[in-house]
């Protein structure tokens, strides 16, 4: 079962439209039983960090035991930001601290937000295959965001796209994902994505 975390804070019908594009069935919802139990987890974001940490509060122990026991994850946009120990945009409050690291503004002489179409380069540091990110590399993704994730260990950037300087644009360790980018409004490109992603485990 795909579960589409219902937080307050997600475009989660696009994703939900996404998943049915390739033929996956897809659960918005914020019943706790529910997520607990899913095979797959989805975590959508817009808005500020500070609001999505306050609204995810209900489900941070969820979202930390499905990734413990190794299941299926997927962080989009804010909600890969999320993921990390705190950011820039609302200091002192914390992250989910599932990857060590800080969410920084994008640096100055760069139009922010960052918003429009960016090619994806694939990290091959320490021989990295992140298998959604599978036949990809160098294909164009939607980005829309002032944030940018600078995690602590840069083995698990699984891609970058070039704004000047190399910006995350995808993070990944064991079967924990997470885009900068909107793969649901990136169109073939995205959708590969998210069929990657429901394929793992198979």
């Amino acid at each position: 079962m795909i579960t589409i975390i219902d937080y307050g804070s997600g475009n989660l019908r696009s994703i939900s439209n996404g998943f049915s594009k390739i033929g996956a069935n897809s659960t918005i919802t914020n019943d706790p039983e529910i997520i607990a139990n899913s095979d797959f987890l989805v975590l959508p974001g817009v808005g500020a960090f500070g609001t999505a940490m306050e609204n995810i509060t209900p489900f941070k122990g969820i979202i930390a035991e499905h990734i413990a026991d190794d299941k299926p994850f997927l962080g989009i946009c804010l909600g890969l930001q999320i993921l990390l120990s705190n950011s820039q945009e609302s200091p002192n409050i914390k992250g989910l601290d599932i990857f060590k690291g800080e969410v920084k503004k994008i640096p100055e002489g760069r139009k922010i937000p960052h918003m429009g179409w960016n090619q994806l380069k694939i990290a091959n540091s320490m021989d990295l295959k992140c298998p959604i990110l599978k036949d990809t590399n160098n294909q164009s993704f939607y980005f829309v965001h002032s944030y940018y994730a600078s995690p602590e260990n840069k083995d698990i950037i699984a891609g970058t796209t070039d704004y000047g300087f190399d910006l995350t644009a995808a993070l990944y360790e064991n079967n924990t994902f997470a885009t900068q980018f909107h793969p649901e409004k990136s169109g073939i490109s995205g959708l590969k994505i998210l069929k990657n992603f429901v394929s793992l485990n198979k």
